[in-house]
């Protein structure tokens, strides 16, 4: 069998590494183009993960298993289901489009630049398909280092606070779920993910790798009250930064409570579900409501960002199939529309040099193809039908009302938020008088950068429109997944 998940973690890195060779300035054209066919590379060798993937069966499939450090029982061991998936597709392809997006706003440390995301990419992946602990635990850590200097290089003026910031906060949490690793490994002997699921566990103990594993998932999603990290990061991180980092990084918090927690911690996942269900709707109405009040694009679009992935915790605390349904497609929409809504950011961004919302107002006098994709993104991070991000919304939405009427109407309120904080910000950055003279020399969207809002543009609607293929693909495995949370341990 062809070693798809390989290739979809070292394709990329193999790539990036090639681009750091390239470092010297007058190599930065080369680099580019390096990068690109590396980045496009390691995106079509995941293709074959979603038209080969089986539907009808919830094991693990393109599973590959080899010796690591086989003294400590520790394993190169890979797989996907349904649940990951298209997280490693996605990830392979918002790579594909920041080294695009790049190409000409760049122009220091290109080689560098370049390489941190291709390096990301294959550690993102890793983390998607990890089944061995120590495996998932050195990839998780891993991706903050390109993270780290992405910010710290390349961001802003307060890019070193934020980017500290960002790698304190993950860093701490994580520190946490590796002793967590460690008990479950002296409690079976074994490092594999799955057999840490048959583990007999009592209720305290699981109560307390809880506590470890939600210091290292809910600061990655991030959960209220542990995401003021996120805020900081996204104004002083570059365009592609932030763009990874919404549409991939925050996916891997949501994904550790669906890999690990559940299934893992099932007793104590019930247990503490009124908590998580409390703490997402806190994340989903409050700052909702902080969003409301930002001055500043990228910032509305951050906390909007923690507000929308509340749904997910969400939809996976609920323990319906409606309801993690609904949250895996919330992280593959929010994956899209959070691309958009930073690339079209950063579009005027090359050309303004600030993101502040005061300093716009009738954009679409001067950029009417970017004023209709704004108005495309805007209403699919609001939730409008026919959009990607109502889908996963409606279906949390419907999971929530079944489960309890009234924390589906606060649920609801999301919608009205959304539509307010998104609105506003478009209205007064894209309509209005031009106030600015700035705003009034604009030069309308390039070739490049059409294309890549298109592409983003037709996912967000096929997603939206005909959502069954990817149900299709995540639906055996959620029942499976809800199989075994409601299997006691005790």
């Amino acid at each position: 069998m062809t070693p798809y998940l390989s290739l979809a973690i070292w394709v990329p890195i193999v790539a990036g590494l090639a681009v750091l060779g390239l470092s010297r300035d007058r190599d930065a054209g080369k680099a580019r183009w390096v990068a690109l066919v590396g980045a496009l590379a390691g995106f079509l060798v995941t293709i074959p993960l979603f038209t080969r993937f089986d539907t009808t069966t919830s094991a693990m499939q393109f599973v590959e298993r080899s010796e690591w450090i086989p003294y400590f029982d520790i394993y190169y061991h890979l797989g996907v289901d349904g649940i990951s998936v298209l997280f490693v597709i996605l990830n392979s392809l918002i790579t594909l489009l920041v080294v695009w997006a790049g190409w000409e706003s760049i122009k220091v440390r290109v080689a560098q630049y370049m390489a941190a995301f291709l390096l990301m990419s294959g550690f993102l992946n890793g983390t998607f398909a990890a089944l061995d602990g120590i495996l998932f635990y050195v990839f998780f850590e891993a991706m903050l280092i390109p993270m780290y200097l992405i910010i710290g290089v390349w961001g802003g003026e307060n890019r070193v606070y934020a980017a500290i910031k960002f790698f304190l906060y993950t860093l701490m949490g994580s520190l946490l779920m590796l002793v967590a690793f460690i008990y479950l490994y002296n409690k079976s002997g074994s490092f594999a993910i799955q057999d840490w699921m048959e583990l007999p566990l009592s209720l305290r103990t699981q109560l307390l790798i809880f506590v470890a594993f939600f210091a290292a998932f809910a600061v990655k999603v991030p959960m209220w009250p542990v995401h003021t990290w996120l805020p900081d990061a996204h104004p002083e991180a570059p365009t592609g930064g932030s763009v990874v980092l919404a549409a991939v990084t925050l996916k891997i918090g949501a994904y550790g409570f669906a890999r690990f927690v559940l299934p893992i911690l099932p007793d104590a996942s019930r247990q503490l579900s009124g908590l998580m269900i409390v703490l997402s709707l806190i994340a989903i109405v409050y700052i909702g409501l902080v969003a409301l009040i930002q001055a500043d694009m990228k910032r509305l679009i951050a906390y909007s960002s923690i507000s929308h992935m509340g749904f997910v915790t969400l939809g996976f605390f609920l323990f319906s199939v409606t309801g993690s349904e609904g949250a895996l497609i919330q992280m593959l929409s929010h994956g899209l529309v959070s691309a958009a809504m930073f690339l079209w950011v950063g579009v005027l961004y090359d050309r303004m040099h600030t993101h502040l919302i005061a300093d716009f107002g009738g954009v679409a006098n001067s950029m009417p193809k970017l004023a209709a994709f704004v108005m495309l993104f805007s209403m699919a991070n609001a939730g409008l039908p026919g959009t990607s991000g109502f889908v996963g919304e409606w279906l949390v939405i419907l999971a929530a009302v079944k489960f309890n009427f009234w924390i589906g109407v606060i649920t609801a309120s999301q919608l009205i938020l959304g539509a307010a904080y998104t609105l506003w910000m478009y209205k007064r950055v894209i309509y209005g008088d031009v106030g600015n003279p700035r705003v009034a020399a604009l030069t309308d969207l390039s070739r490049r950068e059409f294309w890549l809002l298109g592409t983003l543009a037709g996912l967000i609607l096929l997603v939206g429109l005909w959502p069954r293929p990817f149900i299709d693909v995540m639906h055996v495995s959620v029942v499976d997944l809800l199989g075994q949370v409601a299997r006691s341990k005790l």
